[in-house]
């Protein structure tokens, strides 16, 4: 199979980002990626999307939404949308409405950093997700970058070390979306996981220090999305779109953490006596499934069952387990990276159907 690696919820000078599409598309040629999505706040750009090139090499850019109503004080229900030509923004007041609308164009939605915790040294508030009576959404995007920082700056002083030394921070998703996620697709939903930069390069003044929050390379080689895909891309805009789609639809795809070290290569599969079952689909369980992990590298990896953790390995970079429970199957990975155990690899599920059933 063939691995794409994709950025997802940029912003742009159409919102609150500073680059236009073309230094935002360098900049993501620049960091070696596939593709881009770019997810302004309530408004879909028009005629920016398609293959861009900078000195032989291209990136493939997707135009979508990041959608909400933005007369809430406190903001609160955010949603990434990407794959639907029409603007949408116009449905923001009802969460329900705007998911159903958002898949009758033809649409992806994800709930956007669910658990965000407030920053108040730049009275920053808590953008939540908090109308949970939803369905018919894609997916969660369990781990937001620049949302973490101000999940992790509980002072000044965290908040400025992150600011100047923003290696420093990146921990993983929050504890609360990898909760949620495992109970929604234990209840019965199929969610994709997804990460998101949140990009802005936002611009920050405290009294002599400036500093930019953070530069748009610096999201691209952190927290992406790796999809896997049968063929390579064919270099024709609509089509390699549709294939981008499809496979976050499906959830054949991981999130990695590519700043402390590469996560390209790291495969989930489940073998079953007929058939094999990537990340994102279900395989009949017949006696036993086998299961086989492939990491970049040796890390500590663990393999959860139905939210649980059934099996952890330390210092294998091939890793196998064979269960007869059927259930839903996932995987975490962590390193070590300035001294410091970081989130690195977080699967999306494989579903093991009980064939009796």
């Amino acid at each position: 199979m063939e691995e794409l690696v994709i950025n997802l919820h940029i912003h742009s000078v159409y919102s609150d980002g500073s680059y236009t599409h073309q230094q935002i598309a360098e900049a993501g040629i620049n960091s070696g990626l596939d593709g881009l999505i770019i997810t302004d706040h309530n408004v879909l750009v028009h005629n920016m999307d398609g293959y861009f090139q900078k000195k032989g090499k291209k990136i493939l850019v997707i135009v979508g939404e990041e959608i909400h109503n933005k007369v809430l004080t406190p903001q609160k229900n955010h949603l990434i949308t990407f794959g639907q030509f029409k603007e949408l923004c116009n449905y923001a007041e009802n969460p329900q409405q705007l998911i159903h609308q958002v898949k009758k164009n033809g649409g992806l939605s994800f709930l956007a950093h669910p658990f965000e915790e407030p920053l108040p040294q730049v009275n920053e508030t808590a953008i939540k997700w908090e109308d949970w009576n939803v369905d018919g959404y894609t997916g969660i995007e369990i781990w937001n970058h620049l949302s973490e920082l101000k999940n992790e700056s509980k002072s000044w002083l965290q908040l400025l070390a992150y600011v100047f030394f923003p290696n420093r921070y990146g921990y993983g998703p929050h504890p609360l979306s990898l909760k949620k996620w495992d109970e929604l697709i234990i209840s019965g939903k199929k969610l994709t996981a997804v990460g998101g930069s949140d990009a802005h390069r936002l611009k920050m003044k405290k009294a002599f220090l400036t500093r930019f929050i953070f530069p748009y390379q610096f999201h691209f080689k952190s927290v992406n999305n790796h999809l896997l895909i049968p063929h390579p891309l064919t270099g024709d805009y609509l089509i390699d779109r549709k294939i981008i789609i499809d496979a976050f639809q499906q959830g054949n795809s991981f999130i990695g953490y590519d700043l402390p070290a590469s996560t390209k290569g790291f495969r989930f599969y489940a073998q079953g006596k007929r058939n094999t079952a990537i990340m994102g689909e279900e395989i009949e369980l017949d006696s036993s499934i086998t299961f086989q992990i492939k990491l970049p590298e040796v890390s500590e990896c663990r393999l959860i069952h139905n939210g649980k953790v059934i099996k952890t390995w330390n210092d294998q970079e091939i890793c196998t387990y064979v269960s007869k429970s059927p259930g839903i199957y996932r995987v975490e990975c962590y390193i070590q990276f300035l001294g410091k155990k970081r989130g690195w690899i977080f699967s999306n599920p494989i579903y093991v159907l009980d064939k009796k059933k």
